[in-house]
């Protein structure tokens, strides 16, 4: 019994995890006009109205003494 329960959660936990990731794409912003951005994606999947959510290029580290 033990087993079949442990077997049902860790499928479970599996088929939840793979549905919380978000998907990547890589983009180029083409244009900033106030609160508008307007970006040209590879390969995208996306469609008008979809929300994202947006994170700038890392900052490369400044190492010194």
């Amino acid at each position: 019994m033990k087993k079949i329960v442990t077997v049902v959660m860790v499928a479970a936990f599996a088929l939840s995890a793979g549905t919380a990731l978000a998907a990547s794409e890589k983009c180029t912003v083409d244009a900033v006009d106030g609160d508008k951005v307007t970006m040209t994606c590879k390969g995208s999947k996306m469609k008008a109205g979809d929300a994202v959510k947006v994170k700038g290029a890392k900052k490369k580290a400044i190492e010194g003494c």
